[in-house]
């Protein structure tokens, strides 16, 4: 006889003995994350349903954070360079010893000139300390993370609508009624990102994603564009030229809540044409048609008209900005059928896409019975919105055109009266913001004084000439050449170039460059090859290296701890306190405002220290003036966490806003209370202030909401929020170029200026696709961020590796049989830079003409304590290695960064190449590069994780 045996399975195991909250930092979501620990081991991660951002959604990177925890990657104790830069020859030293290298270091450069420090910092989530900390320093030469991946999208939305996709708004995710996504990888805002697309595709939205890839939100959209790449801009001004013709354009929104009406003056060769006219006051003009003259456009009064040809009593033309809007955009060469040939999009399907737009907008209104008073006092008993949302990320950005395309694409929901109203795009505070946000940068010539700080922050928002960064005969102020000439409105820096520059001492020679989790040596490079031989290049008069002394934070051994001569070893994240604070990268939504903490879950069982207290005691060991009290001594003794609750950057406003006054009574703006830590540790490591239902929409121009946001220090005063239709800022810039103003371009470089300010967006070939032969070249290349890796964060991660343990090249399989290659083949990549041998994979959805590949999945041999022959380092791969810094020389030799030229967004995505079955068979990529030794103090990797066995012997106690 056979007996059943029926097997007992716990479906609910204990998995731990006690429970911590924190904010996950596996991507740059931000999620709330409850850490579950056993005998003081992180035994299990998962979602805090509590939490804002991600109500308990959990990715596969975030449960794989113990991986990162425990990883055998990590660095053990501070560095010394002892060898030569690039052979990984160090020796161990202790913290005593590492900060009196650097305070001498940097205790040099600030006593005789500021400006050699360049300190910048990758995707760290801390810019407002590591800003401020510059700031302090007196140094201009900082910037993050931004330059290279996004800044096109900030900067395009906050000089547009004052405030932008990403962490600065979301789709109304409730009630939109049509979708459309341009160039989002799975990466970025993902949990959040997810959870909207299931409430969209529950409700029945349609939802539709422009794309060359279709991976990730693509593979689910139920309408996926295959576009090619960077030529987004021109599709979104197709759409516009088809709302225009068939009238589909919601006007009142126009007048109401745009500078549409304003006048602009239209004087050819003069100083003030393109710009907008002004009453004695400064206060634009527009023509009012119940008194068919001109009249204040602020006033609630007015009439305005958005067509027509005037004449001032001064005798000046004028028309409504409206009106040249609607002339250029109904041009026929952006009909359908003049852009299809370009995009690689059928007419009929632009034509389609714009109809189905109108119709959610127009036909299907969403109407929320809730009254709300706009700024002028006007009551409205309810609010109506136009159901169409629209998002955007990097896709868009990483083009050398992608700041007009990124505006453009504001435009369109401007023309649809769907921002910031029901079912449309939404502001997460503290945006919107004054289009752009009154903050300019410091750093003018004759301003930088050695021991002092600077008078304002090192990025801002320029609004004319006179605000860059340059000196009288043009030549630019900052290493990497943001606000200049180069890119003036380099809202977030360029520090894709900092090397470089650095290396070539153009515009001047550093002394020290200190970065903290930027892998510019590798993965985060345009150039790898020419970036490596510039960290290492020596003077060849004095033997002394081009960049004298680099200082690097990381909490693992990446490619750049190798080129670095003083390493100061990072905790993780689950071993420190971090600020997720308004006055950063907020996790705010656009129903109420929002900020977090991180709080140590483990104690570091290495010799580490938490960068943000390396920084700040660094800062009281040089006596920066915000760091120490007058006697001299340390302001902030308890280091971050004391700095956190206790410096304020404004009266009552600091770096978080829960549990503000010395008792923790007020939020927004308070007093400071010693104790807001603890506060937020009660509070599961995170504040959200709920907005009431009438302050939820019209952010822009809602009375309600522009008072609180005045009262908690997200903006000056409770004024509204004009959205920039055109751009007199851009015109500003054009005028200069024209030779009008005391502040304009060199002569080489003014038929730049002038055609790429445009104050209203224009779509022009990205710079390599113009600068190289298209037929050598007929391919475009770009790369995709993958769900279970961001950036190369996951690279040392045992259980992420198993996803994606190397990467092919994707290529379009009617494209790739046309050329005689198959699955697996080895294929010769070649740009006008380099070239390199990779295997391909064939699939159909991607774009005929674009290959791809995942991004930073390519590891250096011996790095990140991976094995010499790990697959990331012998069949894993980077597209950096043929993508050049530099465009390729003008006429006169001159070469400008590989960036948009109105912002200096790095144009990681403009890549063209050929590619060629390789002659032979390759049982490695190419190029390979020497290994790098492990670091001292770290173990040899083992070859089988065994992480859980630690668990299993504590349960059955053996």
């Amino acid at each position: 006889m056979f007996r059943t045996v029926k097997e007992e399975v716990d479906l609910s195991p204990t998995v731990s003995d006690e429970v911590k909250f924190t904010t996950c930092y596996m991507c740059a979501c931000r999620c709330g994350i409850k850490v579950h620990l056993k005998d003081g081991t992180v035994r299990y991660i998962e979602g805090n349903k509590n939490h804002p951002v991600n109500r308990g959604v959990l990715c596969a990177k975030g449960s794989a954070g113990i991986m990162t925890q425990y990883a055998p990657a990590r660095l053990s104790q501070p560095l010394l360079l002892v060898g030569e830069r690039g052979k990984g020859e160090f020796k161990e030293i202790g913290w005593d010893e590492a900060m009196a290298i650097a305070e001498g270091w940097l205790g040099h450069i600030r006593k005789t000139d500021p400006r050699k420090l360049a300190f910048f910092t990758g995707r760290d989530q801390s810019q407002a300390l590591t800003g401020w900390w510059a700031s302090q320093f007196g140094t201009p030469n900082y910037a993050a993370h931004g330059g290279f991946c996004s800044v096109n999208m900030a900067a395009a939305g906050l000089y547009t609508i004052g405030g932008s996709f990403w962490e600065f708004g979301e789709p109304d995710w409730h009630h939109t009624r049509y979708f459309l996504m341009f160039g989002v990888a799975e990466d970025h805002d993902s949990n959040p990102i997810k959870i909207g697309l299931g409430h969209i595709k529950g409700r029945g939205a349609k939802f539709v994603s422009v794309n060359p890839v279709r991976t990730g939100y693509s593979a689910i959209a139920d309408e996926w564009v295959g576009i090619r790449p960077g030529t987004d801009g021109l599709f979104v001004l197709a759409l516009i030229h088809e709302l225009l013709r068939a009238d589909k354009v919601d006007l009142e929104y126009l007048a109401r809540y745009t500078n549409a009406h304003w006048l602009v003056i239209q004087a050819p060769g003069t100083a003030e044409d393109g710009l907008f006219a002004r009453d004695g006051e400064g206060r634009p003009l527009c023509w009012d048609r119940n008194t068919d003259a001109p009249g204040d456009a602020m006033s609630a009064e007015v009439s305005p008209a958005m067509v027509g040809d005037h004449t001032l009593a001064d005798g000046r033309r004028v028309v409504p900005a409206f009106q040249l809007f609607a002339g250029r955009y109904l041009d026929p060469q952006y009909a359908p059928e003049a852009v299809a040939a370009e995009t690689g999009v059928p007419a009929a399907t632009i034509r389609r896409i714009a109809a189905e737009l109108a119709h959610a907008a127009f036909s299907e209104e969403v109407v929320i019975e809730q009254p709300w008073t706009d700024w002028a006092g006007r009551r409205h008993e309810r609010m109506v919105g136009r159901p169409v949302a629209m998002h955007a990320m990097r896709g868009i950005s990483a083009h050398s055109n992608g700041f007009h395309t990124c505006r453009a694409i504001h435009l369109l929901q401007m023309l649809l009266g769907s921002i910031d109203t029901p079912g449309g795009f939404r502001y997460k505070p503290p945006f919107p913001r004054p289009c752009p946000p009154p903050i300019k940068p410091a750093g003018k010539a004759g301003t930088i004084e050695p021991g002092k700080p600077m008078a304002g922050p090192p990025l801002g928002f320029v609004t004319g000439p006179e605000d860059l960064l340059v000196d009288a005969d043009g030549t630019p102020q900052r290493i990497d050449k943001a606000y200049s000439w180069d890119a003036p409105m380099a809202a977030h820096g360029m520090m894709h170039m900092v090397i470089t520059n650095a290396w070539k001492g153009d515009p001047y020679p550093i002394d020290t460059l200190f970065m903290f989790m930027a892998n510019m040596s590798w993965n985060s490079a345009m150039n790898v090859p020419g970036t490596i031989a510039m960290l290492t290049d020596k003077d060849a008069a004095t033997g002394e290296y081009k960049i004298p002394h680099i200082i690097y934070s990381d909490a693992f051994a990446s490619e750049m701890v190798a080129y670095a001569d003083l390493i100061l070893p990072d905790t993780t994240y689950l071993e420190r306190h971090d600020c997720i604070s308004l006055l950063d990268r907020p996790i705010c939504d656009a129903d109420g405002a929002a900020d977090a903490i991180r709080q140590p879950i483990v104690e570091p069982d290495r010799n580490v220290r938490p960068f943000q207290d390396v920084l700040i005691e660094l800062g009281a060991r040089l006596g920066l003036p915000g760091l120490v009290k007058p006697d001299g001594s340390p302001r902030f003794p308890g280091l971050y966490p004391d700095y956190i609750a206790n410096h304020e950057r404004a009266p009552g406003i600091g770096m978080l806003a829960g549990w503000r006054g010395e008792n923790g009574e007020t939020e927004g703006r308070g007093a400071p209370n010693p104790k807001q830590v603890e506060a937020y540790i009660a509070n599961e490591c995170f504040w959200r202030h709920e907005f009431a239902p009438e302050e939820r929409y019209y952010k822009h121009a809602n009375k309600a909401y522009l008072e609180k946001a005045a009262r908690f220090g997200f903006i000056g005063a409770a004024q509204p929020i004009i959205l920039q239709l055109y751009s007199e800022v851009l015109q500003r810039f054009r005028l200069a170029a024209e030779g009008h103003g005391t502040v304009q371009p060199p002569e080489r470089q003014r038929e730049r200026v002038r055609q790429h300010f445009d104050p209203l967006p224009i779509w022009y070939r990205p710079f390599e696709h113009a600068s190289v032969d298209r037929e050598a070249f007929p391919l475009h290349a770009v790369t995709q961020r993958p769900a279970a890796m961001y950036h190369s964060w996951g690279s040392m991660n045992a259980w992420l590796r198993q996803i994606h343990g190397r990467n092919r090249l994707h290529m379009n399989r009617v494209t790739a049989e046309g050329l005689g290659i198959v699955d697996d083949d080895w294929v010769t990549v070649t740009s006008h830079h380099g070239a390199i041998t990779v295997q391909a994979k064939l699939m159909e959805g991607v774009e005929p003409g674009t290959v791809w590949t995942w991004n930073a999945i390519g590891k250096r041999s011996g790095t990140w304590n991976l094995a010499e022959d790990a697959g990331e380092s012998r069949k894993g791969f980077l597209l950096n290695h043929v993508i050049s810094e530099l465009l390729p020389p003008e006429g006169d030799g001159l070469r400008y960064a590989n960036a948009d030229p109105v912002t200096g967004q790095a144009a990681w995505y403009d890549l063209r190449v050929r590619v060629e079955k390789a002659p032979v068979p390759l049982t490695m990529t190419e190029p390979a590069f020497p290994p790098v030794p492990r670091p001292p103090g770290m173990k040899e990797a083992p070859t089988i994780s065994r992480f859980g066995a630690i668990f299993r012997r504590n349960r059955s106690g053996r």
